[in-house]
């Protein structure tokens, strides 16, 4: 399914490496979850199938990003695989810069996911508060991305919906990439048509099977996104997008750094053959491109270069930055809302706290 954004142990990466993250550090928040269980508060994005609520677990006391999808639209939509997947992959992630999942749980109307609270806001926000970003200031960011792409390409699974609405920062200026339903575990190739217009590799397009290659072709959008203000293929329907990106035709501003320049027009590569990041070195090549000179990818994942912008947090539960939405009681889970004939079952997967890794 396409989401409309129109308005305006391999690839070099860690082998079973955590980072000294585990499951567990995000609070216990009981072993069989249920809605009861938390204080739903303000929400801080909204989405096909729902909304994220900010709420607070009434045991443990901590705050938890509260992820909410309608089985009726769910399976409307048919997306009840690619929201069975979106949870059995955020299950195994952990990663400095990918948001975390506590548990989930269901209940007559919903499915839920509780998340780690990024409190930062969307990296799209802040983009188009600033306009376009600096070149270092891009450069950090896209390394973030890179780091996290590298480490969901070990473990094979490919992303799919890299934009700035994915990615938030955390209190402290760093990335972490959310958003996981396009999300897929594969091997070889795959021929599902999912993404933003904006951001859909040819392949995808062209119905050809994609992917890892996707990934990279969606960072140089990013990137390019992130040191322009806009993005390089744009129209005001999405086929005119489609047109644009098929022709490959990728024209750079004068500001742009002229390694900046190189390293979009690799990414933005439609023979995925060449394509950076596709190729036999993967994540690395990306990384030793001459955009990144000089950045010290060890000290960045461990969070020991600072980040271009920390947000202004007054107290822990501050959402200034994010969009405010009216307010909405459907998922409240209560009587009177559409139940699914026959869908018993469907989501029985749906349950459960993570197992905690260390």
């Amino acid at each position: 399914m396409f989401l409309k954004r129109l308005k305006g142990k391999k690839d070099g990466g860690p082998e079973q490496d955590n980072y000294g993250l585990a499951h567990g550090d995000l609070g216990d928040i009981g072993a069989s979850p249920k809605l009861s269980d938390y204080e739903v508060v303000d929400t801080l994005g909204t989405g096909t199938f729902g909304r994220v609520r900010l709420c607070r677990h009434r045991a443990n006391g901590r705050h938890y990003a509260l992820k909410i999808m309608k089985k009726t639209e769910v399976v409307r939509l048919k997306q009840v695989e690619h929201v069975h997947s979106e949870r059995r992959i955020q299950a195994t992630l952990l990663h400095p810069f990918i948001v975390r999942m506590a548990g989930s749980f269901q209940d007559t109307n919903n499915l839920y996911m509780v998340l780690e609270l990024v409190i930062g806001g969307e990296l799209f926000s802040h983009l188009r508060r600033a306009g376009r970003f600096s070149n270092e200031t891009s450069r950090m960011y896209a390394a973030q991305v890179v780091l996290a792409l590298q480490h969901l390409h070990s473990l094979d699974i490919i992303y799919r919906d890299l934009k700035p609405e994915n990615l938030l920062i955390d209190d402290k200026g760093y990335l972490k990439i959310t958003d996981f339903g396009f999300a897929k575990e594969v091997t070889d190739r795959t021929w599902t048509l999912c993404g933003t217009p904006e951001y859909l590799a040819p392949e995808i397009i062209q119905s050809k099977g994609h992917g890892k290659g996707v990934d990279w072709w969606a960072l140089g959008v990013l990137l390019y996104e992130m040191l322009a203000g806009y993005p390089p293929f744009f129209d005001e329907n999405p086929f005119g997008i489609y047109q644009k990106i098929l022709l490959g035709r990728v024209e750079c501003p004068r500001h742009f750094d002229a390694n900046a320049k190189d390293i979009v027009r690799r990414l933005l590569q439609s023979d995925r053959s060449k394509r950076l990041g596709n190729l036999k070195g993967g994540a690395d090549d990306v990384k030793r491109s001459k955009w990144f000179k000089g950045l010290d990818f060890d000290a960045l994942i461990k969070r020991e270069i600072p980040p271009p912008i920390v947000p202004e947090i007054r107290h822990p539960v501050d959402t200034r930055n994010f969009e405010v939405y009216p307010d909405s009681d459907d998922e409240s889970g209560g009587a009177g809302s559409p139940v699914i004939v026959g869908g018993e079952g469907l989501f029985d997967e749906f349950s459960g706290v993570v197992e905690t890794k260390t």
